[in-house]
């Protein structure tokens, strides 16, 4: 059976709701507050809820945070393999959610910013494991090298997922070019897809990134209510999304890049994955907070009485 190998990082959301950003120097009064596993958890979380055995390979930290980390990911059946990192705490990411259901992110990198080769030597990988690799693994020096070359050595059964984040365009353009030949996967939103192509269209940016990847690999593009883009060697195609009234955007694509992992691991075709993701990250937009993907009986529900 596959399994998802998650390199990326798990930090800890500070989530605060309030009725919109202040300006700058500005203040403002939150309507709640509450800590939560973010980051990488996300992803890791509605992966595992939908039936893909999951294992986080990134570190973790000793203190308060590293033990929120932890807890959630034993809760959730995720298995950790690197061992408490002694030196640092997990990191932390303060999570604005305006009354619009936009939000905004701050970021203190701890622990979880570094990762050995000696760290990923000791992971066993199997032929048809999926392995998923973040954008911000790439912008820290202690993590990027040894990621890419360990990456390079994997098998080419193993199934190779890049999600490039918000700050793509701040990634070293010789790091994501030694990583693209190896995508089995290319998933983002529609935004990053574009700034990653410096295409105002989102149908040249589909093309764009197609003439950069192997004709194997499969691009999926987020684009918000409308669902997301699907591209391969036989062309594009939108698959629709599901109306919803969304509450929290915040961890909407985690759980949609979460699921579609799942459900191509559970031998989906492309088109059937994304629908469930598309499903996935609906039902995420109306709950609060950055884990909210939903379990696999929940998308099937759902689906069923959207066409019902």
């Amino acid at each position: 059976m596959p399994r998802l190998l998650h390199t990326g990082q798990v930090i800890i959301d500070l989530v605060m709701a309030l009725d919109t950003l202040p300006r700058s120097g500005g203040d403002a009064l939150a309507n709640s507050a509450s800590f939560h596993a973010g980051g990488g958890f996300n992803v890791m979380a509605a992966a595992q809820r939908n039936g893909l055995k999951t294992l986080y390979l990134g570190r973790h930290g000793q203190g308060q945070f590293g033990d929120i980390a932890r807890s959630a990911m034993q809760d959730e059946g995720i298995e950790i393999i690197q061992p408490i990192d002694l030196q640092k705490d997990t990191g932390l990411c303060v999570a604005l959610t305006e009354a619009n259901a936009e939000r905004t992110f701050i970021s203190c990198i701890g622990a979880e910013g570094i990762l050995s080769s000696e760290d990923l030597a000791a992971v066993r990988v199997e032929p048809d494991d999926y392995v998923y690799v973040s954008g911000y693994s790439l912008l820290h020096p202690g993590k990027a090298e040894s990621l890419l070359n360990w990456l390079k050595g994997l098998s080419q059964g193993v199934h190779v997922t890049f999600d490039p984040g918000p700050l793509v365009q701040t990634i070293d353009p010789a790091l994501i070019n030694a990583l693209l030949p190896h995508l089995n996967l290319w998933t983002s939103n529609r935004s990053e897809a574009q700034a990653f192509t410096s295409c105002p269209a989102i149908a040249d940016a589909l093309i764009d990134l197609r003439s950069r990847l192997l004709d194997a690999c499969l691009v999926v593009v987020r684009d918000g209510p409308q669902g997301c883009w699907i591209s391969d060697s036989h062309g594009a195609q939108l698959i629709d999304g599901f109306p919803v009234r969304a509450l929290d955007s915040n961890g909407a694509g985690d759980a949609h890049t979460g699921v579609m992992l799942a459900a191509l691991g559970a031998g989906h075709t492309a088109p059937d994955a994304a629908k469930r993701a598309n499903a996935a990250a609906a039902l995420a937009v109306t709950r609060w907070g950055p884990a909210t993907a939903p379990k696999a009986d929940e998308v099937e529900r759902f689906i069923q009485g959207i066409h019902a």
